[in-house]
């Protein structure tokens, strides 16, 4: 008898495809049957389908989860809306590959996207990562090598050109991690070292990553001045080295960008016409997040953390950055000036500065009675860098316009440390099912699960996740198309969504009910293993 029998449910298979209704078998962590209504005798256990949806998991094209699903492997923020898959070695800096002097830097740079827990670091390589995420993880995880870490790996923290050789070495090192399981390449070409890669340092990067049959996504070097041009320095990638590119958290940010994304997806477009392979993907949200260290220009950072600190604490080099942040515009903000206003605090490190969560930097400057860059330099200083916020400079239109397109995915972005991350966290997942498709009607639900199942899956390659299929892995989520909702809020962010009662994970379930089971099914995607050869 097989393990379990879903009876009489609407299937919304992934494709895109109009729902059927039907009877779905899943056995050994397999899709065995998929049949007419009534005519499965039975199994194990049966769920009745009612007036719910039976999908694929959800697969989260940029996830921050690189250390969460260590050290809280149950991941409910995840789970609990309807996640089986995570791409995470985002943004051009993770822990794989690494060494000692290389992950002691990493830690602290980005404490602000994966906190910096007491955590034994046990591996060194992108497999020996893979490897310990075999150990026990709620959904699978496929892994992206970040071209930052790269970089301080073989260039260090400097802010310089790469030699020849040093360029050899790191494909040497991408190429490696490739054939350990990667899917693919990050960058974050407005966090350092990443940014200091030029255009040809990251086509000799690319041709491996084409050549191994994965792709490239790339945080540009500007989602404000200069946006259309970084977009475009990344589709030239695609056209001049054959790499697939999947623009990431693609956005048109800040008021320079207003009205202005059919100009982004022409460009996508025209690519696309010239047989260029480009995808995107996007957060349901208008505000961003990202770390306040993240505002400082690039040559402040140029060194690593203890340069930037110690930058910050001379009075020279000191007001040489305010002027780059509140007049001439700094590269690490998108080649804007900072407005004030629109950072607000998510969270610190240092348990002294909690009273600051949740507050802009102006409120606090009031407060304080100082002007804001002060309060910049300060809380950057007393958190060791370890600020995370919330920039508050999206536009709707762009953001609907954008999710629209046809090589469109979702991507939560969600940062899961501090007292108030962004809400997209925890609600990216069904925001798109309950506000976008049902609430507004900017795309069936049909449309909308593929964005989120069976496009992602195809950019990854997967074989046999993704859709609903017999044979496929039974990565499936059960939700009320009624009632699906986001409730995390910006003021109250760390909130299960409503509407999603089970959610199975190579055919356990890891939410039954709207509780976490505890199972730990997931398991590491290897690109050598998972991919799928024919497009």
């Amino acid at each position: 008898m097989a393990d379990l029998l879903i009876r009489d449910i609407d299937i919304v298979d992934g494709t895109g495809a109009p729902r059927y209704r039907g009877d779905v078998v899943v056995d050994a962590g397999r899709i065995t049957a998929i049949a007419q209504p009534g005519t499965v005798a039975g199994a194990e256990r049966t769920v009745d389908g009612g007036d719910s949806v039976l999908s694929p998991g959800f697969i989260d094209m940029h996830a921050h989860s690189d250390l969460h699903l260590l050290t809280e492997p149950g991941h409910f923020p995840k789970l609990s809306q309807g996640v089986t898959t995570e791409v995470i070695g985002q943004d051009g800096l993770s822990y794989a590959p690494i060494d000692e002097p290389t992950l002691a830097v990493v830690r602290r740079q980005i404490a602000g996207w994966n906190g910096n827990p007491d955590l034994d670091f046990d591996w060194r390589s992108v497999g020996e990562y893979l490897d310990r995420l075999d150990r026990g993880i709620t959904p699978n995880a496929a892994y992206l090598v970040p071209q930052g870490t790269l970089r301080l790996l073989v260039v260090g923290a400097d802010k310089r050109a790469a030699t020849a050789a040093e360029i050899r070495r790191m494909q040497v090192l991408l190429a490696q991690s490739l054939a350990e399981g990667a899917v693919g390449m990050s960058s974050g070409l407005t966090y350092t070292p990443g940014m200091y890669a030029d255009t040809a340092e990251l086509a000799a990067l690319c041709e491996v990553v084409a050549a191994a049959g994965g792709f490239y996504a790339p945080h540009t070097r500007s989602y404000g001045a200069g946006a259309l041009d970084a977009y475009a320095e990344m589709i030239g990638l695609a056209r001049s080295t054959g790499c697939a590119v999947h623009l990431t958290h693609a956005t048109m940010n800040f008021g320079e960008n207003r009205g202005r994304a059919p100009q982004l997806l022409d460009l996508v477009d025209a690519a696309l016409a010239d047989g260029c392979d480009i995808s995107l993907d996007t957060y349901p949200y208008l505000p961003g997040s990202t770390t306040l260290s993240a505002l400082l220009p690039s040559w402040a950072m140029s060194g690593g953390p203890d340069a930037a600190l110690a930058r910050i604490a001379d009075p020279q080099q000191r007001l040489r950055i305010s002027e780059d942040v509140n007049l001439n515009g700094s590269d690490g903000c998108h080649g804007v000036t900072v407005d004030w206003d629109t950072i607000q605090i998510s969270g610190v490190g240092n348990s002294e500065l909690d009273r600051y969560v949740g507050r802009t930097v102006t409120q606090i400057a009031v407060d304080r009675d100082l002007p804001p860059v002060a309060v910049f330099f300060d809380l950057l200083t007393r958190d060791q860098l370890a600020t995370t916020i919330l920039q508050h400079v999206g536009h709707e239109e762009n953001v609907r316009a954008i999710m629209r397109h046809p090589r469109h995915m979702g991507g939560s972005d969600g940062l899961l440390v501090g007292e108030r991350p962004h809400p997209r966290a925890w609600g990216t997942f069904p925001r798109y099912l309950g506000h976008y498709v049902r609430e507004l009607g900017l795309f069936g639900l049909e449309e909308c699960v593929n964005h989120l199942t069976g496009r992602p899956a195809e950019r990854l390659r997967l074989r046999d996740r993704g859709l609903i299929r017999e044979g496929y892995a039974a990565d499936l989520v059960i939700f009320d198309p009624a009632t699906i909702t986001d409730t995390a809020t910006f003021d109250n962010p760390k909130q299960q969504a409503h509407g999603i009662s089970h959610v199975l994970v190579n055919g356990v379930f890891a939410l039954d009910g709207g509780k976490p089971t505890g199972a730990l099914a997931g398991r590491a995607l290897r690109m050598n293993s998972e991919r799928k050869e024919t497009r």
